[in-house]
């Protein structure tokens, strides 16, 4: 490798986990500021995983506040007496280095479940959803090509190869 690149790491150490580091994909850390709420910080992600699972964390019923902070974007929401704020802005407290994949979420809960019980419920849920729909997908595939089989067996001249 040359030196103009020596600080870029190979493509598979930005999603793969240094387990022998002691690397954890989520952790947990208890915010002193506020009461229950944590952050959990989450390795080798981005702004995807941020935004999709802060957005789903905001639909439980336990939640008061989610939001999230990748490198270059924070995203919150805090629902106050049904009172709906959403802030953007830039990344004013960096979570790491832009070449750091990280993303960083806030959970606040009402009291009545903890943000880890939040965060795994979520998640499970998301987990099954996403699994709904690569069944519903795969299902629609098989369909359509079930079909477009069927039409080249129909048509003028005979099945494969357009032989009779």
């Amino acid at each position: 490798m040359s030196a103009k690149h020596d600080n870029v790491s190979s493509s598979f150490e930005l999603f793969l986990l240094n387990e022998g580091a002691g690397e954890k994909k989520i952790t947990e850390k208890p915010f002193a500021g506020m009461s229950n709420t944590s952050d959990f910080i989450i390795l080798k992600e981005d702004h995807t995983i941020g935004n999709l699972l802060s957005e789903h964390f905001k639909l439980h019923p336990h939640v008061m506040m989610a939001g999230y902070k990748g490198n270059n974007t924070s995203h919150s929401c805090n629902l106050t007496n049904n009172n709906i704020q959403t802030q953007q802005s830039p990344n004013q407290e960096a979570v790491a280095h832009p070449n750091v994949p990280e993303v960083l979420i806030r959970l606040q809960t009402d009291g009545t479940v903890t943000p880890r019980e939040v965060f795994v419920d979520v998640c499970k849920q998301l987990v099954a959803s996403l699994g709904q729909l690569a069944q519903n997908f795969t299902r629609e595939y098989e369909l359509r090509r079930m079909a477009t089989a069927g039409d080249h067996d129909n048509a003028p001249g005979g099945g494969a190869g357009g032989k009779p």
